[in-house]
């Protein structure tokens, strides 16, 4: 292989990863498919060898530095071009892995990269966020559920918290300052049966480029109420 991972392997060392030769081939088969279909499709602005791997695999694979143990099932709500999701069901391949995104096209392109890669660990669903928190196939079916979209913690929660078992966990990757959003959340949290930790703050090795995990664990069921009708969680946002 002419791509060089050795920046990705040793940056998740310190996440309690690693990566043998069949998972670096599969991140790399997904790259190129990735850069493929987008030359069609709008799936990413970062197409770089280099940025992908840091800005895509790598703060995918970030959340080991925060991965919850005794994880069996994990949703990756608003998956997008497949991540974290993918890059974490290759990682974690004893893990079952469920993506969902409201873009049946997205959703059938990813259908072509767990086939291409062999991926057994992962199923894809094409529903809304509100959609599938109120599916009883769904809801409250989840040890974790992750998500990288870009929404306020108090609408995240809201679509993913009625996903999470109870005492199970829901993260949200954050970028940017998030203490404000942060300290605007609390109230929605509990509404929804969620206790948030404190935020974890990071940057990705040998960058400026500064993450963060929100954790949320599931202390009380969701009720029935949430989540909301389709739109209304991300128009106003619960207080």
């Amino acid at each position: 292989m002419s791509r060089d991972y050795s920046y990705l392997k040793n940056t998740i060392i310190d996440w309690n990863l690693t990566l043998d030769d069949k998972q670096i081939n599969q991140l790399d088969l997904f790259y190129e498919m990735l850069v493929e279909k987008n030359k069609v499709m709008n799936l990413t602005a970062i197409t770089e060898f280099d940025e992908v791997i840091v800005k895509h695999f790598a703060d995918s694979l970030s959340i080991g530095k925060v991965m919850p143990s005794n994880i069996n099932t994990v949703c990756d709500l608003g998956t997008g071009a497949g991540f974290p999701g993918i890059p974490m069901a290759i990682a974690y391949p004893n893990i079952q892995f469920t993506l969902i995104d409201s873009l049946n096209k997205r959703i059938k392109f990813l259908q072509e990269v767990v086939d291409a890669l062999g991926l057994k660990n992962v199923t894809l669903i094409h529903a809304r966020a509100e959609e599938a928190g109120r599916n009883k196939l769904y809801r409250e079916k989840f040890d974790l559920v992750v998500s990288r979209a870009v929404a306020n913690i108090s609408t995240l929660s809201e679509y993913c918290l009625p996903l999470v078992k109870l005492n199970g966990y829901f993260i949200s990757f954050k970028s940017g300052d998030i203490k404000e959003e942060v300290s605007l959340s609390g109230n929605a949290i509990q509404k929804l049966g969620g206790s948030m930790e404190k935020p974890v703050y990071f940057s990705l090795p040998n960058t400026d480029i500064s993450r963060s995990f929100i954790i949320i664990d599931k202390k009380k069921s969701t009720p029935k109420a949430y989540p909301r009708k389709a739109g209304t969680p991300s128009k106003e946002p619960l207080k």
